[in-house]
């Protein structure tokens, strides 16, 4: 597969003079190779793909594997000095469902869905060098047909909606306006994500579950990113990147 690299590398270059972009044909998981590298003493702003990952990682620590060319797997490392952390995985979903398609989702408080069914995930992480600290952003999304065994929810795929596009196409959309999102919410956290968030909110009025066992109504997220859940005992705030939350399935 032929992947855009010099054309993200001149997007970004203006934004990130110290950024590289590295293409490895397998790789356990972009993340931990990421982190790998932080915790080294390695803080330079890095676009790292993998074609083919062994042991990728989703959130809860789930698994997500996948064949060459059928999904998109990378991930960011960027030093970031925000005032607050709160709500950044879902101003980075922000940005990835606005550089790809008007009909994508955001389910709280890091998946992309499509019609119903997940397309792909966010994992962020963070690792302290010295007084700095980088953000590792992981990012996984389907590109062609998958199958469904094994999987929680049901896959959806881009070319669904986006026929004839590959993996380099979706990366050259999404990375260089995902640097600008991370440098933005550095200079002003989620709020001003806040509204985008609502626009894309796959949750919004809808029952939900808690894994907990809580049930209610999703109200939308506050200024900070967390969920607002009217439950029966008033509106709780779920901000626990512990707690999963599912739409609870329709009566019959």
């Amino acid at each position: 597969m032929i992947w855009p690299a010099e054309s993200i590398w001149e997007a970004i270059y203006p934004l990130l003079p110290d950024f590289t972009v590295e293409v490895l044909p397998q790789v356990d998981s972009t993340n931990s190779e990421l982190m790998r590298r932080v915790r080294a003493g390695h803080s330079e702003p890095t676009l790292l793909v993998a074609e083919q990952q062994t042991a990728g990682r989703g959130r809860l620590g789930r698994d997500w594997h996948s064949a060459v060319g059928d999904s998109l797997t990378f991930s960011l490392a960027l030093p970031l000095a925000p005032a607050d952390w709160s709500g950044l995985s879902l101003a980075v979903g922000v940005s990835v469902v606005q550089s790809l398609h008007p009909d994508l989702q955001l389910k709280w408080p890091n998946d992309v869905w499509l019609q119903g069914r997940k397309l792909g995930g966010i994992l962020i992480e963070t690792a302290g060098l010295g007084d700095q600290r980088v953000a590792v952003v992981g990012i996984g999304l389907n590109i062609a047909p998958r199958e469904a065994g094994g999987l929680s929810t049901p896959p959806a795929w881009l070319q669904e909606v986006l026929p004839g596009l590959d993996a380099g196409a979706a990366l050259l959309r999404i990375a260089a306006p995902l640097v600008q999102a991370l440098k933005a919410f550095e200079l002003a956290g989620f709020a001003p994500f806040q509204p985008q968030f609502a626009q894309r909110d796959l949750l919004l009025d809808r029952a939900v579950t808690l894994s907990n066992g809580t049930v209610g109504m999703a109200r939308g997220v506050d200024a900070m990113g967390g969920l607002q859940v009217q439950t029966p005992d008033g509106m709780q705030t779920v901000t626990s990147a512990e707690v999963s939350v599912r739409p609870t399935p329709a009566a019959d």
